[in-house]
């Protein structure tokens, strides 16, 4: 508990940790740069492939790919988040878990919303045919959910990771549940 009233340690690679702050912050901002840069040009090297796994994965499957790449996709494009916020829980600090939740929690929106909001402007731009009910108020309910429970909570408990982690699964129902009983396009 001391750890948590204290102040808490400063994460600096070692190589930097002798230099002046200033010099710091220019390497920790070039390292960043080029860590980001090599990071786009893996993501510009395996996204289409991977987005022809999904697909294919569906169509060996006999499942749509929009189930398969809801699942996957995810868990393959958010692992930096999940092992960042693995990392700061493992202090087992009030500050970490803090940080931790706040790191899933800013993740989960900003995908969602940026996502969302890339795709609206697509079929917007593009005049693509509109196909995507479901899965649109899918997002956007859940999406509501979260922020509504994240806006009148400050401290979370175990009870609410369960409850967020359930609303994973309840996004893939309401999608088969408006496609199938709803005849939602």
């Amino acid at each position: 508990e001391e750890e948590d009233e204290g102040e808490e340690e400063e994460d600096m690679p070692e190589d930097l940790a002798d230099l002046e702050p200033e010099e710091q912050q220019k390497r920790i901002k070039r390292r960043a740069f080029i860590k980001m840069g090599m990071g786009l040009g893996l993501v510009l090297i395996f996204s289409d492939p991977t987005v022809d796994l999904l697909s294919e994965m569906g169509k060996r499957l006999d499942i749509n790919p929009f189930y398969i790449s809801f699942v996957l996709a995810p868990l393959a494009s958010n692992a930096s988040e999940l092992v960042a916020a693995f990392n700061y829980a493992a202090k087992r600090t009030q500050k970490s878990m803090t940080t931790s939740l706040s790191t899933l929690e800013g993740a989960a929106v900003m995908n969602n919303t940026f996502c969302l909001g890339i795709f609206l402007a697509l079929v917007y731009v593009k005049n693509l045919a509109w196909e995507f009910t479901a899965e649109t108020l899918s997002i956007v309910i859940i999406q509501i959910f979260i922020g509504l429970l994240v806006i009148f909570r400050n401290v979370h408990s175990l009870l609410d990771g369960f409850l967020i982690l359930s609303f994973y699964p309840l996004a893939l129902v309401m999608v088969w549940f408006m496609e199938n009983k709803l005849d939602l396009d």
